[in-house]
Formats: structure tokens, C-alpha cells, sequence
């Protein structure tokens, strides 16, 4: 049996650091992030099976970065933060949080709360059906994030993965390139818009039957581009 995998979103060194080495010690597989981009990338790329979540991060806060994995997943997300307000606890499990620890932890204490959670978690699974987003010839399993066309697995790159999860959840609706970017790479990610067309470009080559005449990412001239749920022109 593979060891669980775990990850740490933490932008403390000292805190993930030895946080780290204990649960790799304890026999976890240990994924670590400073902040949330790289953590939402990691979340979709690597799927672990619990993360560990700070509250006070750089940019992008551990709340909006639970509500985000929540969109994609069930994963369980322990909050570990420095604030021990019950109004901070209620906000981190209203956000999607299954459970909060306030730091300083101890780590004994924080191995048994990843138990209890991922036990849970592998029952409930048990019972769990799978999750479809589904249009035509093409599906998103969401709960493997494995990607189908005509019943035949493809590989996506993430930010491919997460364009196509935008459009198909977002049926018709028209996103220019600026509303897109902001949406996969962040508002506090700097670079050029071009970024979308071509990752476009090249999620079409992967489920278009004719990529120069696309049935489900379609332009509109002059607005950007939306998600034709038919899959027909």
C-alpha cells in the first residue's frame, strides 16, 4: 500500500520544515507549498489525500485557497493558524475546512486529527459515487481528474486541466482572455495574456476532432470565448 500523501501549505520555514520531517518519519508522503498558486497547482497535480493548510499566507489567503480546492475536491483541509478566535474557526469551516488547529501544535496531537480525518474520509469514499462533468464526447472524472474523450483517457497539462473544468462548468458563458487568466493563473500573477490563447491552442489539438474548426472551445470575435455544451458547431 502507498503511504498517504500530504500537503503542507505553509510559508513559516521553521513550521513546514519540521512538520515536514515528522510525518515523513511517521511514514507520510510529504508535498510542501509557500503559498497558494503553488499549492492549487500541487492540489491538482500531485492529489493528495490531505492537506494541512496555514490561514495567513502570502497573497492569496488560506480561505480562498480552501474555497478553490473545494470546487475540485473533498479533500480533507486541516487549518493551522495562529488565530484562536471562535469566529476564526467557524470561518475556516464554513469555508470548507474539516477541521483547525492553532499553533504552536503539538505534533503528536496533529498526527492524530490527520488520522481521524483521513479514516473518515476513506469511509465516506467508500460510499462515494463518481463525479462526472460530462458534454457529448467529452468527460472529467472529478474525483481522479482523469480526462476522456470518446471513453479513451488523454494527458493534460494542469493549467489545460483546469481551463477545460472553467469552461465545462461554465456552460455558454463567454470569458474574455483577461477573465481567464485571473481565473487559472491568479490576480496576483503577473504575465501576458497571450498565455491563454495558446494554452487554447493547444487543449483544442487534444479534444477537438478538427482543431481549425472547434465543436467546444469556440471564439467569439471580439468578446473571447466560451464552452459550447452540445459540442456541436
Amino acid at each position: 500500500m502507498e503511504p498517504e500523501k500530504i500537503l503542507i501549505v505553509e510559508d513559516d520555514d521553521d513550521i513546514r520544515e519540521l512538520t515536514s520531517l515528522y510525518l515523513k518519519k511517521k511514514g507520510y508522503d510529504v508535498l510542501s507549498a509557500d503559498d497558494g498558486l503553488s499549492a492549487l497547482n500541487l492540489v491538482q497535480e500531485q492529489d493528495p489525500q490531505l492537506i494541512l493548510l496555514d490561514i495567513l499566507l502570502p497573497g492569496m489567503g488560506g480561505f480562498e485557497i480552501c474555497e478553490k480546492i473545494r470546487v475540485e475536491t473533498d479533500t480533507p483541509i486541516i487549518f493551522m493558524s495562529c488565530k484562536r478566535s471562535s469566529s476564526d474557526k467557524v470561518k475556516g469551516l464554513n469555508a470548507g475546512g474539516d477541521d483547525y488547529i492553532t499553533k504552536p501544535f503539538d505534533l503528536a496531537e496533529l498526527e492524530a486529527r490527520i488520522k481521524a480525518n483521513l479514516r473518515r474520509n476513506g469511509l465516506s469514499s467508500k460510499n462515494k459515487k463518481s463525479r462526472l462533468l460530462r458534454s457529448g464526447r467529452l468527460s472529467i472524472d472529478l474525483n481522479s481528474f482523469e480526462v476522456y474523450v470518446n471513453n479513451e483517457k488523454i494527458s493534460l497539462y494542469a493549467k489545460e486541466l483546469q481551463l477545460l473544468m472553467l469552461f465545462m462548468k461554465h456552460p455558454n458563458q463567454v470569458f474574455n482572455s483577461e477573465q481567464i487568466y485571473n481565473q487559472i493563473w491568479g490576480l496576483d500573477h503577473f504575465g501576458d495574456l497571450k498565455t491563454v490563447s495558446v494554452h487554447i491552442r493547444n487543449l483544442r489539438k487534444k479534444i477537438e476532432e478538427d482543431p481549425a474548426r472547434p465543436s467546444y472551445i469556440q471564439t467569439v470575435r471580439g468578446f473571447g470565448y466560451k464552452f459550447n455544451d452540445k459540442g456541436k458547431i
